[in-house]
């Protein structure tokens, strides 16, 4: 393990999260001062109140997926949620989060773009609805009894004054957070059996992968199998399919954590999500397949 490419790689981390986190946090304050949301969460309103959420995650929501979960949390941070709210937060956005760049790895290993965004997002609205509905005492902190709380502000000086003490320990927190998982996952990929990994591209150990070190990996391995014709359609659909509900769990969710999501019921319900909703999908995939070639057959002999 190179311990000053992961001190680097935490640096460059530490650099993305404070030009990220402080100023998005000192917006979303801004914004929810003013009331500005109101005029415009009405749009996205019927969507977080079937998913159990106030119209105010909108920003949230729409910054994870098109940006990355450092800007979910940030806007979500100044709500007052709730266990069981960041907990569906964190499923939703752990779904759907980064869908342009992830978008683009999955086009590699041949997931094209319509499929790969579509399955996410309909996917996160509906693993986070069912979430929404499970008893809210199925849920608690883990690391935190602490359920953040909105405040208020006699001005705008005295919002700023705090917001930016706010978003710099928060921006700490998420640093240190990030700088341990980011020496983990090093130790992790220098191991022999991940170096190995192109000489092995089985189901299992891709999603295992996968799973742990997110897309870029757990597809990524798959990459030149793929170029090479040597892995069916049916495994690259599965696979795929499979890592962009269930990806980098550990990371994606500690995020969250830290406002009181909790951890074992967020990575259990992905899983079992991802589970699920691959194996359905998987089947109607070889019976398309084998539809297709049964009428290319008789077209071949008509």
């Amino acid at each position: 393990m190179n311990y000053k490419e992961s001190f680097k790689s935490s640096l460059k981390s530490a650099w993305i999260v404070l030009k990220l986190i402080i100023p998005i946090y000192i917006i979303a304050d801004i914004l929810f001062y003013y009331n500005t949301l109101s005029y415009i969460s009405f749009l996205i309103e019927p969507f977080t109140s079937i998913i159990g959420l106030p119209p105010e995650t909108s920003l949230a929501i729409i910054s994870g997926m098109f940006l990355n979960v450092y800007a979910s949390v940030a806007f979500a941070a100044p709500l007052d949620l709730s266990i069981h709210q960041w907990s569906i937060l964190a499923v939703f956005v752990g779904i759907a989060h980064s869908l342009p760049v992830e978008g683009v790895i999955m086009k590699k290993i041949g997931i094209g773009n319509f499929y790969s965004y579509t399955l996410r997002i309909i996917s996160a609205f509906i693993v986070a609805f069912f979430t929404s509905l499970m008893p809210a005492n199925f849920f608690s902190a883990s690391l935190t009894d602490k359920v953040f709380e909105k405040q208020t502000y006699e001005n705008i000086v005295d919002l700023l004054q705090n917001s930016i003490l706010n978003s710099i320990e928060l921006s700490i927190t998420v640093i240190i957070l990030i700088t341990a998982l980011i020496f983990l996952m090093d130790f992790i990929k220098s191991r022999n059996f991940i170096k190995q990994s192109q000489k092995n591209v089985s189901k299992g150990f891709s999603i295992t992968v996968g799973i742990i070190l997110g897309i870029t990996y757990g597809a990524g391995i798959l990459i030149k199998e793929v170029e090479s014709g040597n892995i069916s359609k049916d495994d690259i659909f599965y696979i795929g399919t499979f890592l962009m509900i269930c990806h980098a769990v550990i990371e994606d969710t500690l995020l969250f954590v830290i406002f009181g999501a909790d951890f074992t019921m967020v990575v259990v319900i992905r899983t079992i999500a991802a589970i699920i909703i691959s194996y359905v999908l998987l089947k109607w995939f070889q019976r398309r397949e084998e539809s297709m070639r049964s009428q290319r057959g008789r077209w071949e002999r008509g």
